[in-house]
């Protein structure tokens, strides 16, 4: 191996640190010369271990495959951050979705969205064809299930929408959620040998509550009743990624009240997520956990981006936050329901991230190492690439036969 390979492979290998500061520089000329640096490199398109070169490591990891038709359930080994864990239906049995309908919440018919999710067993549940499924109550998932949408247009929208109650290691990926309404009043069928009566839902996109090892990747969200997603009620281990979010007020709702103790040991990781038009607040608002958001892209928002009370740890880095043009909008931050004097102690930190239109981040907090390293899951990339990893968040227009 000669010198130079041995260069450019240590090179690509070698996590890119960010800078401990809030920085402005052109994202443009950044991104187009590591794009440059990496086509040029022989090297790297002859290891087939490395990415394709997005720089965004959960597509690089499976995007690459031509077969990944083939081999759908190794989407569940890239997945990063604190839900890095969640395995799904990896490994179990390939469950193919041919009826859109949704007729009985209690004894759903076999090919059906609901009946695949309510199994006991690991299930891999993709899509024979384009749908859309209109819901008549929640879809209250099961453990070690996966909703892959990809080779398929899906859409779950019109009805209620997606809850993940006590269950562990879901993966949500590929699907397009919108216009989600509430539910409930009902009976409904969460397992084989069980169903029973639902109260009225909020009508969250996906709503994860007491849940654990949850990775949501690559949805398109956008005009639900409430929340799109919404982690409560001792809920942890979860990664948000590669999403696209539009056209909602209150977007993600990370703990379930101040006085709910036991989301003090949530831990979220918000990562490659575009938040688009139409956003107002809540891109996340925290409750006491511990919460990694790295690497989004802002382009809108009309009130605020990121928010919280009851004392969260909000570690953000490598951000690219474009404020909006209206004068009293341009705070990322916002410190919610504690006077100045409390909020001031609480741990929230800007590292690296790209300040846009004036936008500005309120940092708080003696910053505790020990805190912060409860808030953080993976490796930032410079927030000048935030443009080219995020350039395919939301639902893939994935099709059989052809790379991904």
């Amino acid at each position: 191996m000669s010198t130079l390979t041995l260069f450019l492979l240590f090179s690509l290998l070698t996590p890119t640190l960010i800078s401990s500061s809030p920085v402005q520089e052109d994202p443009h000329f950044v991104a187009q010369e590591l794009n440059r640096k990496i086509n040029a490199s022989v090297t790297r398109r002859n290891l087939g271990y490395l990415s394709c070169g997005t720089g965004n490591p959960i597509d690089d990891c499976w995007r690459c495959d031509p077969n990944w038709e083939n081999n759908r359930q190794r989407l569940a080994d890239c997945a990063i951050g604190f839900g890095k864990n969640a395995i799904g239906g990896r490994d179990g049995k390939i469950y193919v979705v041919t009826d859109s309908g949704d007729d009985d919440p209690v004894t759903p018919k076999p090919g059906t969205l609901r009946h695949a999710v309510i199994q006991d067993e690991p299930l891999w549940i993709i899509f024979a064809r384009d749908m859309v499924i209109k819901l008549k109550e929640e879809l209250i998932m099961n453990s070690f299930k996966t909703i892959d949408g990809r080779g398929a247009s899906v859409h779950i929208a019109g009805g209620p929408c997606i809850t993940i109650q006590y269950v562990t290691n879901v993966i949500i990926h590929g699907i397009n959620i919108h216009d989600c309404k509430q539910g409930g009043n009902a009976m409904v069928r969460d397992s084989p040998r069980h169903y029973g009566w639902r109260t009225v839902s909020d009508g969250d996109g996906v709503s994860i509550f007491g849940g654990s090892h949850i990775w949501v990747d690559h949805c398109s969200l956008s005009n639900c009743n409430d929340g799109l997603i919404d982690a409560i009620h001792g809920s942890t281990a979860i990664t948000i990624s590669n999403n696209y979010m539009t056209h909602h007020d209150k977007v993600m709702l990370l703990g379930h009240s101040d006085s709910y103790t036991q989301d003090k040991n949530m831990q979220v990781t918000i990562a490659f997520n575009h938040f688009g038009e139409g956003l107002v607040q809540r891109m996340p608002r925290c409750r006491h956990g511990y919460f990694h958001v790295v690497n989004n892209d802002y382009t809108h928002w009309e009130m605020y981006a990121i928010g919280g009370s009851a004392n969260p740890t909000i570690n953000s880095q490598g951000n690219r936050f474009v404020a909006p043009d209206d004068r009293f909008s341009k705070e990322v931050t916002k410190h919610e329901d504690a006077p100045e004097a409390e909020w001031k102690g609480w741990n929230w930190r800007s590292e690296g991230d790209l300040l846009v239109n004036g936008a500005f981040f309120t940092a708080s907090g003696a910053g505790a190492s020990s805190s912060y390293a409860r808030a953080s899951s993976l490796s930032a990339r410079p927030s000048s690439l935030v443009g080219s990893i995020t350039t395919s968040a939301g639902a893939l227009n994935c099709r059989k036969g052809s790379r991904c």
